[in-house]
């Protein structure tokens, strides 16, 4: 906590925040939402309210000559029962785009999960205060990017000079949408999760609306998307449906058909790339649901499953091999008469070959070189020279 009752106390408003679709206003603070208040009145499904009240991609953006920075927050942090303790959330301090220092906070909510039972409690706890000092005494343009897995509510924003809104940077804004592993699912920090690191290679302005769990072409999402504003636009489908074993080959592709129809309502002409799931072993060929295996749960080591019968496909149940196909006919069918419809195959950015040198730990997510790896090949295929997102040589980093 600070000493000197002397410093700058700042609104947490929106026009310091990036990434978030709009602030509620809550008993502490503000709690920054991913997902408008319409769409979550929609659904009540408790991944979902987690997920998009986890701020990935969300940071904090403004000018200061500030030598210290201090911001008090409630986190609520993810537990399971049984389990060791998941580690703490990362703050990325960024100073003119690059990352100066990390921090945590403590205190805050723990929010218990029993992977037994899906059951859920909340055990309260106190604010706490996550610090940056020794900062260049000098203007500034300072991003603080929030945990991607911690649920954050902003209390206090303070600093030993004083803090305004940063101005427009006038780059591109990246909306995308996808599965934890677009989320940042085991990335090292925030600012480092494969679209966070793509956005930083491609010189534009990331809002992240992957959705851990929740990449379920819901009609609420893509409507969130339409009415975003944004001039690049992409979606990565596939592995949550079949986690979640959601949908039937029958109900898959016109399910597709009207997301995309509804993002294309809001952003007729925007590039729009449609990205499959990267490569994933235990699903390639084996239908959903996913399923927890506790055997090693005790050291801290959660994997999954593959709960599901080869044998169902006949029976329209969907594998990510069965999703790559659907997904790349559907855009070459739209494509025809939509030309700014793009398709790129996720296991251009982690294959098979990848798989064998970097293996997801759980069989589920990446770690943190992979995030990295992700977003190098992110950027060079999308938003490279002949990239389906490339942007003119004069707004190119």
């Amino acid at each position: 906590m600070h000493m000197n009752d002397n410093w700058t106390t700042t609104p947490v408003t929106p026009d310091l925040v990036r990434g978030a679709y709009e602030l509620e206003r809550t008993e502490h603070g503000v709690l920054p939402h991913r997902l408008p208040a319409r769409a979550r009145a929609q659904c009540s499904d408790a991944q979902l309210a987690m997920a998009e009240s986890q701020p990935a991609g969300v940071r904090l953006v403004f000018r200061t000559r500030a030598t210290v920075i201090e911001l008090d927050a409630l986190r609520t942090k993810m537990a399971y029962k049984g389990a060791p303790s998941r580690p703490d959330g990362v703050y990325d301090l960024l100073v003119d785009g690059r990352l100066a220092a990390q921090a945590g906070v403590t205190g805050g909510n723990v929010q218990m999960m029993d992977m037994t039972t899906g059951t859920r409690e909340t055990q309260p706890g106190p604010v706490g205060t996550v610090r940056f000092t020794g900062l260049p005494d000098r203007i500034k343009d300072v991003e603080i990017w929030l945990p991607y897995n911690e649920i954050t509510e902003l209390v206090a924003l303070r600093a030993d000079a004083p803090v305004e809104s940063a101005p427009d940077s006038g780059r591109k804004v990246w909306l995308h949408h996808g599965s934890s592993i677009s989320h940042g699912s085991d990335a090292a920090s925030p600012s480092t999760t494969w679209p966070a690191l793509a956005a930083s290679l491609g010189g534009v302005d990331l809002m992240n609306l992957g959705l851990s769990g929740s990449a379920l072409l819901d009609p609420f999402t893509a409507r969130a998307l339409r009415d975003t504003p944004a001039d690049l636009i992409s979606v990565k489908v596939g592995i949550n449906i079949v986690n979640a074993d959601l949908m039937r080959l029958r109900a898959f592709a016109p399910a597709v058909h009207g997301f995309l129809d509804t993002i294309r309502d809001g952003h007729p002409t925007a590039p729009l790339l449609v990205v499959s799931p990267i490569y994933c072993a235990i699903h390639e060929d084996t239908p959903g649901p996913s399923a927890p295996d506790f055997s090693n749960l005790s050291a801290g080591r959660l994997q999954f499953v593959a709960a599901g019968d080869p044998a169902e496909r006949a029976a329209g149940k969907l594998t990510l091999n069965v999703i790559r196909d659907e997904l790349a006919r559907v855009v070459k069918q739209r494509a025809a008469e939509d030309p700014h419809l793009f398709y790129l195959d996720g296991r251009d950015l982690y294959g098979e070959a990848d798989f064998a040198e970097l293996p997801l730990p759980d069989q589920l997510h990446p770690d943190a070189a992979t995030h990295r790896r992700m977003g190098d090949r992110f950027n060079t295929l999308a938003f490279g020279t002949d990239g389906p997102l490339a942007l003119p040589a004069c707004d190119r980093p």
